[in-house]
């Protein structure tokens, strides 16, 4: 039965129970009041009042019936709506349960899960195929920068040859950094990457990061500041928070203007370390600033041109930081200040004995963050 066979029935059906029910209230009062309309010379005014004393119930009924059996037949729409919204790449819908009955909104419910499954498929083709591409991508890259290697090794090789293989070396490279960006990304969509989680001493990850940052800025005479470090422990891999932290610092030079200023605070919330890194620069336009977490995204291409990337550093900084059970926001002011605020679940404070000592990182492993 089609729904608007199934409406129309049951709004009949209410009708029908209302226009009965007035119409026994109806009898009476008519038997009851019959003898008095004869006798007085309000007569019209007693018809009055019935027609009130019915049609107002009735009037009542029908809107009240009404108004339940509209929300009863609609209520799988509001279902299917719901689960629309929270359709995307990665949390596939559960099959909605259909009613059976044939109508309209069963078929409905029988296209979309068949839309939603064919969706995952095709997600899970994507991941796939990035996964396997990527992984086979390493021998050969790892073949070529070797050949570049040792041919910059020969003694007798021209200097143009060697500018040109330095050149090529340090593309096979990027291009390398880029493979295993992408394997990661792969991997972790597909639930491959286990973190392993334990306290760690936040703020001890910070101060290293702040060195390193600072080796980073110097070239460019960037001052680099720690305003505040609280002493935090959050439960969480220490190698991805390491990685996160040096891929915002990365980006917080790099997109900077000469003689700018970078500024790193940790502090503690309400059961949450809160960690922002603030630079002057350029800044990110507020059309664009919703999609700075998109892989491969860079902004602005006359600039991103200037600056090595690949745009997918701060897709890597949300997944780990997802991992973590916190968030990640970025706000700008175009030629003022960008600031990237991280907040963590902090674990209640324990003996310092119970953190593990962070290690610290060469500057040169920076090479592995990627910058949006």
């Amino acid at each position: 039965m089609t729904i608007r066979a199934r409406l129309t029935l049951w709004y009949s059906a209410i009708l029908f129970c209302a226009l009965v029910l007035s119409s026994i209230f109806a009898l009476g009062e008519l038997q009851e009041r019959r003898h008095r309309i004869h006798r007085t010379d309000h007569g019209e005014l007693e018809i009055i009042e019935i027609m009130l004393g019915i049609g107002v119930p009735a009037a009542a009924l029908s809107v009240v019936g009404g108004w339940w059996f509209m929300r009863k037949s609609l209520a799988p729409l509001a279902s299917l709506t719901a689960a629309v919204e929270g359709v995307d790449e990665h949390s596939p819908v559960q099959p909605l349960s259909r009613s059976r009955n044939g109508d309209e909104l069963d078929r409905l419910t029988e296209v979309f899960n068949a839309m939603t499954a064919r969706l995952h498929d095709s997600f899970q083709r994507i991941r796939d195929f990035t996964l396997h591409a990527s992984h086979e991508l390493k021998t050969p890259l790892t073949v070529l920068c070797g050949e570049m290697e040792m041919a910059l090794r020969d003694e007798s090789l021209a200097e143009s040859e060697r500018e040109r293989c330095s050149s090529q070396l340090e593309e096979l490279r990027r291009l390398s950094r880029i493979v295993d960006a992408l394997t990661l990304l792969a991997k972790a969509d597909a639930g491959l990457v286990e973190l392993q989680f334990a306290p760690v001493a936040f703020d001890d990850l910070i101060r290293d990061c702040f060195a390193d940052a600072q080796i980073l800025a110097h070239a460019a005479h960037i001052r680099v500041e720690l305003t505040a470090c609280a002493p935090i422990t959050v439960q969480a891999s220490a190698h991805r928070l390491r990685q996160l932290l040096l891929n915002l610092a990365d980006n917080a030079v790099k997109y900077n203007e000469p003689g700018g200023q970078v500024i790193m605070s940790l502090r503690a919330g309400h059961d949450h370390a809160i960690y922002t890194i603030s630079n002057t620069g350029p800044g990110i336009p507020p059309e664009t600033l919703p999609r700075v977490f998109d892989r491969f995204f860079r902004g602005d291409l006359a600039h991103t041109h200037e600056i090595q990337g690949s745009g997918l550093g701060l897709s890597i900084a949300q997944w780990i930081v997802r991992a973590h059970h916190g968030s990640i926001q970025i706000n700008s002011v175009p030629h003022k200040l960008t600031t990237v605020t991280v907040k963590l679940p902090a674990l209640p404070k324990e003996p310092p004995s119970s953190a593990p000592t962070s290690t610290r990182l060469r500057a040169d492993s920076l090479a592995l963050n990627l910058t949006p």
